[in-house]
């Protein structure tokens, strides 16, 4: 059976919207505010290290079960908190870079004004959402007041993870916001590479 000789379409006109171009934060392009290409760079070898940090934790206590018949007691509690920092610092550099899974058939068609509202929208969203985690995390850190059973670092080492997160998705989604409204006054504007506000 003889297969037509058709070329491999390009898999980018299905991937990148070109509706949320303003709205991007990408290190490598310089394309968005500094501080958060800053911090999305910091973030990502901030995960790398802890990703590292993760395998050799669990790595020290596999080979203790396995070779010594003796687990390493503190392997497992660092690599619970190693494992929870890597969860949202991964969550907030994945935010910054348009990285969280999306449905985003219903943008694509829409003109540029029609999509920005709904870019809007999510982002206040996302803002309120931010919000309340962001108060409810204050809340958790006020009132713990205990250390891990076997390392003895204190729980709000582990839980300003959260809150960490919260707050750079709530920044990024803050100003992502007001570059939808930009957007939504003046659809053909073309956004600036170099980027900042």
């Amino acid at each position: 059976m003889d297969f037509p000789d058709t070329q491999i379409p390009d898999t980018a006109a299905f991937l990148d919207d070109p509706q949320r171009l303003p709205l991007e934060i990408d290190p490598e392009q310089r394309q968005g505010p500094a501080l958060f290409r800053w911090l999305t760079l910091a973030m990502e070898h901030v995960i790398a290290a802890l990703l590292l940090a993760l395998i050799i934790s669990v790595s020290v206590n596999v080979v203790g079960r396995a070779v010594f018949n003796n687990s390493v007691p503190w392997a497992d509690e660092l690599a619970r908190m190693l494992f929870i920092w890597l969860i949202f610092l991964g969550a907030a550099a994945a935010f910054a870079r348009f990285e969280h899974i999306a449905v985003d058939i219903l943008v694509r068609r829409l003109q540029p004004r029609a999509a920005h509202m709904l870019y809007l929208l999510q982002h206040v969203i996302i803002i309120v959402l931010m919000g309340v985690i962001i108060w409810g995390g204050f809340l958790v850190m006020s009132r713990a007041s205990g250390q891990t059973a076997i390392l003895n670092v204190p729980w709000n080492l582990v839980n300003v993870s959260f809150v960490l997160c919260a707050c750079f998705i709530g920044a990024v989604s803050i100003w992502r916001a007001w570059k939808s409204i930009q957007q939504i006054r003046s659809p053909n504007a073309t956004p600036n590479a170099g980027g900042g506000c």
